[in-house]
């Protein structure tokens, strides 16, 4: 059992940076994957950005690239997601998900909300 917990949502202006934490309770490199995805009000949740731990690649939706980048903690359980040119749209709740090597279950965090306005 793996279990993920986020932080560092909240209220930022447009045009701000937030940086997101996702800690899990072992290690990261026993993952296939780790992604962000958020989910707004009345939508579906969508992906945000997605790292393969095995070689660092990564994969981000067409409406953060350039914008967001997820990363790995080399020391090995926590991933982050920085946000940077923050904008209205990118409000949302924010979670955690890790696909395991091997295992058809996966998991996710608790959340964290996100609200971009002046």
């Amino acid at each position: 059992q793996v279990r993920l917990v986020e932080s560092g949502g909240g209220l930022v202006q447009p045009g701000g940076s937030l940086r997101l934490s996702c800690a899990a309770s072992g290690s990261i490199f026993s993952m296939y994957t780790m992604t962000w995805y958020r989910q707004a009000p009345g939508n579906q949740r969508e992906l945000v950005a997605r790292i393969r731990m095995s070689n660092g690649n990564t994969v981000y939706s067409d409406s953060v690239k350039g914008r967001f980048t997820i990363s790995r903690d080399n020391a090995g359980n926590t991933v982050y997601l920085q946000m940077n040119s923050l904008k209205p749209e990118d409000t949302a709740v924010y979670y955690c998900n890790a696909v395991p090597v091997a295992s058809p279950t996966d998991y996710w965090g608790q959340g964290t909300q996100v609200t971009v306005s002046s």
